[in-house]
């Protein structure tokens, strides 16, 4: 893999998408973004107690952020970061797009037989939607 000038990483929660990107990174030295996107909140404000929800997304999203780029430093890397919320194929493709970005890395789990036949994949609509190579990492 040669030629990359900025790649996006998508994270989901697992380290080792974070770190086998940064390792590509290193490698091209190249810029990187990373993205984490919350689903937007569809439930019931009134029932979880907490006046602002804005508040407290922001708040998580900050701690989630501040994690992500000291991992980053201990990596020797320096990243944008960025939290979006919404579906998080689109986001993701958006991102990438804003960004000019000539790789996606994310993260794929192993899908139960239940989820493959009714789950929807963020994988694979990234990759159908992307405006670029999509780099799968196992999660």
């Amino acid at each position: 893999m040669k030629g990359y000038r900025k790649i996006l990483i998508a994270v989901n929660g697992s380290r080792n998408v974070l770190k086998e990107g940064l390792k590509l990174a290193c490698d091209e030295k190249c810029w990187v973004t990373v993205v984490k996107v919350i689903p937007p909140y569809e439930g019931d404000l009134d029932l979880t107690a907490i006046r602002n929800i804005g508040d407290v997304l922001n708040s998580e999203g900050e701690k989630a952020a501040s994690g992500l780029r000291e991992m980053a430093e201990s990596e020797g890397a320096l990243i944008k970061t960025r939290l979006e919320e919404g579906a998080v194929d689109k986001k993701i493709v958006e991102v990438a797009e804003e960004e000019r970005c000539d790789v996606i890395i994310m993260g794929a789990k192993k899908r139960s037989w239940i989820r493959k036949l009714f789950g929807d994949n963020v994988v694979e609509k990234v990759i159908n939607r992307a405006p670029c190579p999509v780099f799968i990492v196992g999660a």
